[in-house]
């Protein structure tokens, strides 16, 4: 099972794992404590929406668990299982394609979450939650006169409505505009401050994720590969597999190798400085490494390093492509590396970068991640090792 080191959790977290061979491969862990939101992440296929459909109880995998707030939601091992019904995990899902009702209207849709409640209470709670997104006056529309903004603050009333201990949002996001998609972030992040529960974010959308996420969970066929931070994943990631799934381009191939001035980094004709773990690994075994764009500093025209930097290095400008305020430069080194970082337009103008032209960076020990060189595959499914 993929390893990750806040699985563990506390008590009142939400924690998942999950496991069988098929028809849906699977091979995951991930923890989320109340308060916090965790993305899924990972491509097309790789398990996110079946993650979220057995944390909801409409799917159950072969082996696993999911328990949360100290409730055990569903357990399953060497053929013995327990599991609530989705309705009574008490789960708050917001999808999509918001699946509300077209015969009721906002208020009527919010209220029908509300059978946990007497009925005299239904009408001035459901009508708060509205308020709450901001949809106050419009209680009376139907779903057909709302905008895709509007109907997906109803579905999020509604599932907060249900008062639930854990809070799943399946691509909520993706069906409307950029500029309702930005204010839509905004609003959750602002809902955030008045609920304390797990919540689990499934998105394709990594500046979503970004934006949104205290935790990131990295899917791949099933698998969890890393779960962490935002930055603690895009500057560390667990393997080149991750760092690809991230959309990291800064991952090179080399070996440790051991110099008068002690170990270095040896990267094609390259001996570079690594601020940790060197001694932790074997000398001349092959393994990659990751560098973040931030941590490639260009020099500045007509002023080479003059040894205040770390490892600097001469390269040819291979690409450039502006995107507005940035351009994003692609550097090729002597042995066909391609170093990817942006820099602002106007810091390109000034250094006057043309293609073709030879330039020269550091390469800031600090940032340079050590990682396997092998890739990380789907693990053999073993029913002894789930819990």
């Amino acid at each position: 099972m993929g390893s990750l080191a806040s699985a563990g959790g506390h008590v009142d977290d939400l924690k998942v794992t999950a496991q069988q061979a098929g028809p849906i491969p699977l091979d995951a862990s991930f923890c989320c404590a109340p308060g916090e939101l965790l993305a899924l992440v990972g491509p097309s296929g790789s398990g996110k929406t079946t993650l979220l459909r057995t944390i909801a109880g409409l799917y159950q995998p072969e082996q696993g668990r999911v328990s949360c707030a100290g409730a055990e939601w569903f357990w399953a091992q060497e053929g013995q299982r327990r599991s609530l019904t989705p309705q009574a995990r008490r789960i708050g899902m917001v999808f999509q394609d918001y699946a509300l009702f077209p015969h009721l209207t906002a208020l009527q849709n919010v209220q029908l979450a509300m059978g946990h409640l007497p009925r005299v209470q239904r009408l001035e709670q459901a009508t708060q939650w509205l308020s709450r997104v901001r949809l106050q006056g419009l209680e009376a529309r139907y779903p057909s006169e709302l905008s895709g903004g509007q109907r997906q603050r109803v579905a999020l009333a509604r599932a907060l409505a249900r008062e639930p201990q854990a809070l799943l949002l399946d691509e909520p996001f993706s069906a409307v505009d950029q500029v309702t998609r930005r204010r839509l972030q905004r609003e959750l992040a602002l809902l955030r401050q008045h609920i304390s529960i797990p919540i689990i974010l499934v998105t394709h959308d990594l500046d979503e994720a970004t934006a949104l996420a205290d935790q990131i969970c990295v899917l791949h066929n099933g698998v969890s590969l890393q779960q962490g931070t935002p930055e603690a994943l895009f500057r560390r990631p667990a393997s080149p597999l991750v760092a690809r799934l991230l959309d990291r381009h800064n991952v090179f191939s080399g070996e440790v190798v051991e110099t008068d001035a002690g170990r270095r980094l040896q990267w094609g004709e390259w001996q570079l400085e690594v601020a940790e773990g060197l001694d932790r690994v074997e000398l001349g075994k092959p393994l990659a490494w990751y560098l973040p764009p931030s941590d490639i500093v260009l020099h500045r025209r007509g002023r080479p390093s003059q040894g205040e930097r770390e490892n600097p290095v001469a390269a040819t400008v291979s690409e450039m492509v502006v995107l507005g305020g940035m351009t994003s430069i692609s550097l090729r080194v002597s042995h066909q590396d391609m170093l990817r970082f942006d820099i602002a337009t106007h810091a390109a103008k000034r250094n006057q970068l043309r293609l073709g032209e030879r330039v020269h960076v550091s390469l800031l020990a600090e940032g340079i991640h050590l990682m396997p060189e092998q890739q990380m595959h789907m693990a053999p499914y073993n029913k002894r090792n789930l819990l």
